[in-house]
């Protein structure tokens, strides 16, 4: 690929591809296949030679790190054309001594995670599947805001690239439009009793499907399903990790950003506060939303008092 790119104006042939990457020309064609299952349009034949038809939208480090200069995400970003799950790559680096701001990001994934024992339906590069290392100087109760931060840079991109889109953020977790999930997000870390030693961020954005499987279809959308339009991945990826290091920056930094964090999050959710719901591993616990207390949790009016939300899947009623 980053071949075909430096050469995107010219027909490059089969010899000179396999000479620069140290392969046959058997190879080189198989590799070419490969790519054109994946999407890439690429023109041409072993006889005559290949060129790019148009840029591809894959999430290629290449194309990545000239919008990310400045941000931590910018200098060790990980690619993979099939992956089981973005986010065990990333904890097993980050377990090994992967630097902050190391970016994993697969075009497809075989076994993609939500939270609990989900999973995120990675149809092949159509999403965003995305997992990044962070090593912020905070206690493990204090993660929860990192996961709403996250959340807020997700709506941000979105907003960014097509302000019409009306994101909804869901408590802890989730993006939703029309009452749909667009986007996850699963947050796990390794830490010690009083200080986190890593966290890994994982996103999935539903971008350019334009079908799910029936157990899926009345639960999910994408944004290419709700603005009737293809989006750039590319140009989302960037948009969001750039979003991200924002947020992120400004949490470590400014000494009122939990406080905007929070004050934001239910400023982008219907359902912070005011809305009837359950808590799904604990059918006591259910009543109208009431905001988020001072660490991020979510409070509810119950028929016993205002009881807080520590973990389990909120559903709307």
């Amino acid at each position: 690929m980053r071949l075909l790119i430096a050469h995107a104006t010219v027909v490059v042939s089969g010899t000179k591809i396999a000479a620069e990457i140290g392969t046959s020309r058997s190879e080189v064609w198989r590799l070419i296949q490969q790519l054109r299952q994946l999407g890439v349009d690429i023109a041409g034949h072993p006889s005559t030679g290949y060129s790019l038809k148009s840029m591809p939208d894959l999430l290629l480090p290449d194309m990545l790190a000239p919008q990310l200069q400045g941000t931590i995400f910018g200098k060790h970003i990980h690619h993979y054309y099939k992956i089981g799950s973005t986010n065990t790559a990333a904890m097993e680096a980050a377990s090994a001594g992967a630097p902050e701001g190391s970016v994993f990001l697969a075009e497809q994934q075989t076994a993609g995670r939500g939270r609990g024992s989900n999973q995120w339906h990675s149809e092949r590069s159509t999403g965003i599947y995305c997992s990044v290392v962070l090593r912020p100087a905070l206690s493990p109760s204090d993660v929860l805001v990192i996961t709403l931060a996250a959340g807020l840079a997700v709506h941000a991109a979105i907003q960014e690239i097509d302000s019409r889109v009306a994101a909804d953020l869901k408590w802890p977790n989730d993006v939703l439009i029309d009452k749909k999930k667009v986007c996850g997000i699963l947050t796990e870390m390794n830490a010690e009793v009083t200080r986190v030693r890593y966290i890994v961020i994982g996103i999935g954005i539903n971008v350019n499907q334009s079908a799910f499987p029936a157990e899926l279809q009345t639960i999910a959308t994408s944004l290419r399903l709700v603005s009737g339009a293809e989006w750039s991945r590319v140009e989302l990826c960037a948009a969001l990790l750039k979003s991200l290091d924002r947020e992120y920056r400004s949490l470590l930094e400014s000494p009122d950003s939990v406080k905007s964090i929070l004050r934001r999050f239910q400023e982008r959710s219907s359902s912070a506060i005011g809305r009837q719901i359950e808590v799904e591993e604990d059918a006591s616990l259910q009543g109208v939303t009431d905001g988020l207390d001072e660490r991020g949790f979510l409070k509810v009016r119950t028929a016993q008092g205002v009881r807080t939300v520590l973990s389990g899947t909120v559903r709307l009623k």
